[in-house]
């Protein structure tokens, strides 16, 4: 006979209801989730940091945020329910690029992950990523071959980083990589985190062809670390609305497209 499922503690279901309440609203006070949950603000504040200190939230004062920064990069759980119409006009986009056949390698960024979705429908494919969700995406897909980069697992990022990763990627030659990241100006591209851009980067240099994508939330910003230079990518896909004038700068250093919204 099968043992029931065992239940979570209260402290459990309390932070993940918690998480939920800030990735819905971006940020919180400690009064505010104390009402919420129905604890005190000092059982409140022993959760919050908790859940900071696995990265799952950031602090500030009087409360908490799942609001990126120029140092703080959101969990992927708040990305996940963010800009989602601008990622799916990308990803349609992005099909352009790919044929059966190919072998392509994606980042562990949510906008990639709207791109895997789509790709059951295009054929015979090797996909190569870090990112759990895509690869939990994939998995049971016939005509994908599909190879799961390893490292050290990051919560936050629900994704696989690190030197071992790294080395990975090292050893692939992929016919495309899509790679999305925090912010961009006209010239250069951003990342809050020093791990995820030694990945990228080595995402990057893996790839015969290389792809940019974008939605308008993350263009004209800067992060902490600076990835690669817009001129490193033979594409840049854009989406939401965007500067004409910083568009046409884009344009003076490689391929620039917009994606068209449903």
């Amino acid at each position: 006979m099968a043992s029931a499922p065992k239940k979570q503690s209260p402290r459990l279901l309390r932070q993940q209801k918690i998480i939920d309440h800030v990735v819905a609203q971006g940020f919180a006070s400690a009064a505010e989730l104390s009402e919420l949950t129905g604890v005190s603000l000092m059982t409140v504040h022993r959760d919050l940091d908790d859940l900071v200190t696995r990265g799952l939230l950031r602090k500030y004062h009087g409360g908490v945020s799942a609001q990126p920064s120029t140092v703080f990069e959101s969990s992927s759980d708040f990305r996940l329910h963010t800009h989602t119409a601008e990622k799916d006009a990308l990803a349609r986009d992005a099909l352009q690029f790919i044929t059966p056949g190919m072998s392509v390698m994606l980042d562990d960024s949510t906008t990639a992950l709207a791109l895997a979705r789509l790709l059951p429908d295009v054929g015979p494919l090797t996909v190569v990523s870090n990112y759990r969700q895509v690869q939990e995406t994939l998995r049971d897909v016939p005509d994908i071959r599909l190879i799961g980069l390893g490292g050290e697992y990051s919560r936050t990022h629900d994704s696989y980083l690190g030197l071992p990763c790294q080395e990975m990627i090292n050893a692939f030659s992929v016919d495309i990589v899509f790679l999305s990241t925090s912010a961009m100006n006209a010239r250069l591209t951003f990342h809050q985190e020093q791990e995820i851009v030694l990945v990228k980067r080595a995402m990057l240099a893996s790839a015969t062809t290389k792809v940019l994508l974008m939605d308008a939330s993350k263009v004209a910003r800067s992060a902490l670390h600076q990835f690669a230079p817009v001129s490193a990518f033979d594409h840049v896909l854009l989406a939401g609305d965007l500067d004409a004038a910083l568009v046409e700068e884009m344009r003076e250093q490689t391929d620039v497209r917009l994606a068209t919204l449903e």
